[in-house]
């Protein structure tokens, strides 16, 4: 399970054995094979490192926007040099256009614990989907029965899942369309700010149903209806190269201020520490708080969380301020293909 999530090839691999859709995908160790491939296969590709790579460390990924492949192409031939040796491993997979959605359970040894969680993620640092990919800057998801997306993805896994005693959380991001599922990549374990966001939308306590998932028990996870959002909010710093610069230090021991004091629901601390009663910026990852909040619609719950963000005074901090603007038009695809249908 761990190399479902770090080796890409290995991950697709075992989605072909259980009978899960795939998008193809070639794998090279050499920039020049690559170039001749596209040259003698012209076509839109997603260029992504390969091999056993974390994925902090996949930040290279690149979308291609031409039909052609002449963008990837170009990229390719201009920084073969350097990428070989930082990236000497890399995949060209074919790109398809949809929407991209993830499907998800926690699992207990033998089998999933229902409700399954359908989340949105949001990688790039900046709203409208700009800049480098951060991992996830922000999240919107809600929790459903088994649904087509999770029959046709995660729920294949089983016997795989079973069989390695996997114990915990697991995920499949995928892109979809009106053709079908094409998953992208599996995160088999806590994802960070995935579970704060969670932990949002579960009504009952974390110690209860760790346990219970731990023991092996089978047993309904109770969750709220609606809509949970999480925000990432981040200092500068995050983007220093060198951890132990000035710079970073200069953002360290920052204080996290509040409008109003007393209103701090739904939020979820990570590079900050406890300076007798103020919170303080640590660390050097420049993430500093995930922010969260519940609500019968996307509409409301985006009202609250954004409203809470307000609250927060931290100098030279941003966030995305789109997390979760694409519902009304992603649901509706959604929906008219039948895969959010239980």
């Amino acid at each position: 399970t761990d190399r479902l999530e770090i080796d890409r090839e290995f991950g697709q691999s075992e989605l072909k054995k259980y009978g899960v859709n795939t998008l193809p995908s070639w794998q090279f160790d050499n920039y020049d094979e690559a170039i001749k491939f596209i040259t003698e296969n012209p076509g839109r590709y997603v260029f992504k490192p390969g091999g056993n790579t974390p994925s902090t460390g996949k930040g290279m990924l690149f979308l291609g926007l031409e039909e052609d492949g002449r963008d990837v192409l170009e990229l390719l031939d201009q920084n073969k040099l350097f990428w070989s040796k930082h990236t000497p491993v890399f995949l060209l997979q074919k790109h398809i256009s949809g929407v991209e959605v993830a499907v998800g359970a926690y699992f207990n040894g033998h089998d999933f614990i229902y409700p399954i969680n359908v989340n949105f993620e949001h990688k790039r640092v900046f709203p409208g989907d700009i800049g480098p990919f951060a991992g996830e800057m922000g999240t919107l998801m809600y929790w459903s029965e088994p649904n087509k997306l999770f029959k046709a993805t995660l729920e294949r896994m089983l016997p795989a899942l079973r069989e390695s005693g996997y114990v915990g959380y697991i995920d499949i991001n995928c892109i979809v369309n009106h053709r079908g599922f094409y998953p992208l990549e599996f995160t088999s374990r806590f994802g960070y700010p995935t579970i704060p966001i969670q932990l949002e939308g579960i009504s009952m306590p974390a110690s209860e149903w760790l346990y219970k998932m731990a023991a092996g028990e089978d047993f309904p996870l109770k969750t709220k209806r609606g809509f949970q959002i999480g925000i990432r909010i981040l200092v500068p710093s995050y983007f220093s190269e060198s951890k132990d610069s000035e710079y970073v230090k200069s953002f360290r021991d920052l204080a996290v201020a509040f409008k109003n004091p007393s209103i701090k629901e739904g939020l979820h601390i990570e590079d900050v520490r406890n300076d007798n009663g103020i919170w303080r910026i640590a660390g050097s990852s420049g993430v500093v708080l995930v922010v969260t909040a519940s609500g019968t619609t996307v509409d409301e719950a985006r009202r609250l969380v954004y409203n809470r963000v307000q609250n927060i005074m931290i100098p030279n901090m941003f966030y995305r301020t789109d997390i979760g603007a694409k519902w009304s038009v992603d649901s509706d695809r959604l929906h008219t293909w039948g895969y959010l249908e239980c």
